[in-house]
This record gives structure tokens, sequence and C-alpha cells, in this order.
């Protein structure tokens, strides 16, 4: 009934998802602006306008046909690993990290295009593979050698979030071909044996400190581990209710390091309490569920892979932000989409909404105000 006074184009739209995602990047502003002390600048304008932009860009994305991005899977792959082999020849250096490149109108971070694009060749592989060979090495030696190449150039920058991240959504995708579960089981094995040497000999300080600090924070909370003291304090002293919109006083004081960032939960939960807390996880359970049951509900293996994947590398943002600003994983700088201010993690974020809203408009799923 709606339909017959609303526009086809935007009665088309997948509102079930863009309604609530909105909601959530509008909840999120408001914590960025009671964080820059009820400013909308320099973090809740920008953020909310770069929603709107990579919205724009998600829907177009969600228009692209299914051989267009077989087509272009490893095309895409290809140019995001020349982008990461140009950050380590000219790549911009910020807090002992080289992770950017400045391409004059912009700021890149190839490291964030990677995420989806390590979802998108492994689907893409996948799916061009003759089921009889899941179960044979040729099915996960070539899978392998597409993560190691990414992964290995990001862990020389260095940003182990970021490594982690791509290789948990290529995990994911190989999961869910069907490899055989041995070969995780024994992958798990040897990861286990192999940690306590790269511990000691792969890692950074900087990195080791902060899985040292996650062990017991305690042991130096003015130094190593002020970060999560801090965001604990934030988040406890926020109780049921909160103490009210711009009333947050570890933001406000400074005393909560990267408020508008990688901590912009602990900055929310202080002003909104437990209660803004369920209300951000309501909303992220219904997105990452019409992720999943797109992913279900897709038309072929490549569409299955394709949405699975991209569902669960936002669910790998969420999962390990929430976790470690509450202080049960170390401090590996993963923001919390759609809330914490930033670009880069913003656009990838979006790209895979639009993705999976590609795939849904494979299926010709049910969609808009229908």
């Amino acid at each position: 009934m709606a339909r017959s006074f609303i526009p086809e184009p935007i009665a088309q739209q997948p509102w079930r998802v863009i309604l609530p995602l909105t909601l959530l990047v509008a909840f999120g502003a408001a914590v960025l602006y009671s964080a820059a002390g009820g400013n909308l600048r320099p973090w809740a304008l920008t953020h909310f306008l770069r929603y709107l932009v990579f919205l724009v860009m998600a829907i177009v994305i969600s228009r692209i046909r299914r051989d267009i991005f077989k087509q272009f899977a490893y095309p895409i792959y290809v140019a995001v690993l020349v982008l990461l082999m140009l950050v380590e020849a000219i790549g911009g250096i910020g807090g002992g990290s080289q992770r950017w490149l400045n391409l004059g109108v912009l700021t890149l971070q190839p490291s964030e295009l990677m995420k989806p694009a390590i979802v998108l060749v492994l689907a893409r592989f996948y799916d061009s593979l003759p089921p009889t060979m899941t179960s044979s090495w040729r099915a996960l030696v070539p899978a392998l050698t597409l993560l190691a190449l990414p992964a290995g150039l990001v862990m020389l920058q260095p940003d182990l979030g970021t490594a982690l991240a791509i290789s948990f959504g290529a995990v994911v995708v190989i999961f869910l071909a069907g490899i055989p579960l041995r070969w995780f089981i024994g992958g798990g094995l040897a990861a286990g044996t192999a940690a306590p040497i790269a511990f000691f000999t792969l890692l950074h300080d900087y990195q080791r400190n902060r899985v040292l600090v996650f062990m017991d924070p305690e042991n130096d909370p003015l130094g190593t581990g002020y970060h999560i003291t801090q965001s604990k304090i934030a988040i406890g002293s926020g109780g049921f209710f909160g103490k009210g919109f711009g009333m947050g006083t570890q933001s406000h004081l400074d005393y909560l390091p990267e408020s508008h960032t990688d901590f912009v939960f602990a900055t929310m939960s202080e002003e909104w309490g437990m209660l803004g807390g369920l209300f951000v996880l309501l909303i992220f359970g219904l997105i990452l569920r019409w992720g999943l049951q797109v992913a279900r509900r897709a038309p072929d293996r490549f569409g299955q892979l394709l949405a699975g994947g991209m569902t669960l590398t936002i669910f790998f943002y969420v999962a390990i932000n929430l976790m470690m600003v509450m202080g049960l994983a170390p401090v590996v700088g993963i923001p919390l989409p759609f809330m914490s201010h930033g670009g880069s993690s913003m656009m990838t974020n979006m790209i895979c909404i639009g993705t999976i809203m590609a795939v849904d408009r494979w299926r010709g799923g049910s969609r808009g105000f229908s």
C-alpha cells in the first residue's frame, strides 16, 4: 500500500537495514558531539556527513551485477595489494606506523580496503573451485597464499589489529567454503604452539606490552595500563542509566584517551549507561542478523560466501572493540563500526553493507516498504 505514494527508487531500498544503521550513526554522532564539549566540530558533523556519502556509495555497490563482482574480484585484490606495497615505499608515517597514502584530495589507508577485498577474492576462488577438490590441498594452499601476502605487508606497517581483521575475514570464508574441520583444528594447534615464539620474536615491544597490560592492567595504571583502566572507570561509573547526556567526566576532562575513536563505547557508556550499551548491541544484532539471513538465502555459493564473509567482518570489528574497551582483549586499535570517528573505518564497513545489499538484490529478496 505504501508503494502507491512512495517513489519506486526509494521504496526499493533495503530500509530494514538502512533505518537502524542511520539510527546507530546518529547516536554515534550525538556521542561525538558530547565528547567535543557540545560542538558539532570536529567530529560529529564530519561523522554523519561521511555516513551519508558512503551510504550513497553502498547503494551504488548494491546495484552491481553478480558477474561484475566475479569479473573484478582478482583485479581489485591485486590493485589493493599494489597500494599496500606503495605504503611500504612512500607511505606516510604517523604514531610510529606507516599505514597511509597521501593522494592529495584524501589520505587513504589501503589496509582497510583489503578487509572486504580478501573476502571478495576468496569467495570468487571457492566459487570457481570444483566441490570435489574442497578437501584437497588445492583448496587451502592458494587461499592461504592470497591471505599471507596482504597480511604480511600489513604486519610490516606494523598494524596487528588490521592484520587480524584481514585474517579473520579470510578464515571465515575458508570455513564457510567447507574446508575439512580437521585442518582448522590442526591450524589452531600449530598457532597455539607457535604463539609463544611469535610473542618474543615477531611482535614489536609495544605490541608485547599491550598483551602484558591486558593480562594485568593494574600493574602500571598510569603507564601502559592507562587506556584500559580509564575505559573501565568510564563504563562502570555510568551505571544503568548513565550520568546524562553531556555529563561525562572521563572524556570531558581528558582522562579517557581516544574518546572519539577506539574508546567511543566507553564515552557513550559513561553518559548513557548500560541502557545505551544495550541499545547499541540491539542495533548491531539487527544488522548482523540481516546480513546472515542474506547469506543463508543467497542464490549461489558465491553469494553465500560473499555475504557471510562481509557480515562476519563487521562482527569482528564489533566484538574486538567491545572486548577491548572492557578489558577482555588487548588494545589493538580497532574502532567501533558506525560510531567511532574515522573515514577509513566507515568506508570499509559501508563497502561490506553495500556488498550484502547486492547479494540480497541478486536473489530478488523483499526490500523497502513492500
